[in-house]
């Protein structure tokens, strides 16, 4: 009997938390303490969960209300802003236990590291999305070149963007593909300046040629009179008398207006009789 005495209280003296030993812990008092610390921590993490998400909704409506800002943008601050004041929330959770929370951040900063070189190429991605979002090279609904690839933006994330090409096929690049390439952004400008190159005989009229050029495209109501147009001979070939033609228009109606006038001209200078050359070969065959 007396070596189980001896037992419990070598069991309920032991040092198990803190310095306190299980007779401690088991006390009335300890038991009060760890309820207020339990309670406490419940009501911090209510708190800060509430307000995360009322900051969360304030950031993102900012961009719902000013139809000039960019609605990704604050939403992807939004999620920042909430992720931030969660994290906040469990360390004073943790100190309202007595956790060394300094031992805690040590620990979450070697694992983040850990992950980051374990997930290096993801991360580039998504570091590219973050730039892609706060600097805005390209938005929802451009004509852009990224990556060799040639589309409609639909959507741009924190790991991908989406494109729709000119057959609405959807082509997705990675973000860090986008971010670090050329991009030609087609739908920057408002206007673009369409170009053609036209070749007329050398026995044409040229000024009757320009002529025929100049007045069928700007008949167009898609040419804009300002800047003035560029119809000029810039090349003799080896068969024609190369017209450089260069005329502004809408950004939207570029590509139409392009074909377009490249058809239009060619009837036009059948029309008006102006010979337009093509290679020709002749073959001679001899006998023996």
């Amino acid at each position: 009997m007396e070596e189980v005495e001896n037992t419990v209280e070598s069991v309920m003296t032991t040092e198990i938390w803190q310095g306190k030993s299980l007779a401690d812990i088991l006390t009335l008092e300890f038991l009060a303490s760890a309820a207020g610390s339990l309670l406490g921590a419940i009501s911090i993490l209510l708190l800060g969960w509430i307000v995360s998400a009322w900051l969360q909704r304030r950031v993102s409506n900012l961009g719902r209300k000013n139809r000039h800002l960019d609605e990704m943008l604050f939403d992807f601050l939004a999620s920042i802003v909430r992720y931030v004041v969660m994290g906040f929330t469990l360390l004073f959770v943790l100190n309202t236990f007595g956790v060394q929370t300094t031992s805690v951040v040590a620990v979450i900063g070697a694992a983040g590291l850990a992950i980051g070189l374990a997930l290096q190429g993801t991360l580039s991605n998504v570091a590219a999305g973050v730039m892609l979002i706060l600097f805005r090279p390209i938005k929802i609904g451009d004509f852009v070149e990224v990556a060799g690839k040639m589309g409609t933006i639909k959507q741009i994330n924190l790991n991908f963007t989406e494109l729709a090409d000119a057959s609405n096929v959807q082509v997705i690049v990675p973000n860090s593909q986008v971010w670090g390439n050329v991009i030609t952004n087609y739908s920057s400008n408002d206007r673009r300046r369409a170009e053609w190159s036209f070749g007329v005989g050398y026995g044409a009229n040229l000024k009757d040629a320009e002529t025929i050029i100049r007045d069928t495209i700007m008949a167009d109501p898609r040419a804009h009179e300002a800047p003035e147009p560029f119809v000029q001979v810039t090349n003799l070939g080896e068969s024609s008398v190369d017209f450089l033609v260069r005329v502004w228009c809408d950004a939207g109606d570029y590509f139409a207006f392009r074909a377009d006038m490249t058809r239009q001209v060619k009837e036009a200078l059948d029309a008006g009789g102006v010979d337009i050359p093509f290679p020709t070969r002749t073959l001679i065959q001899t006998s023996g």
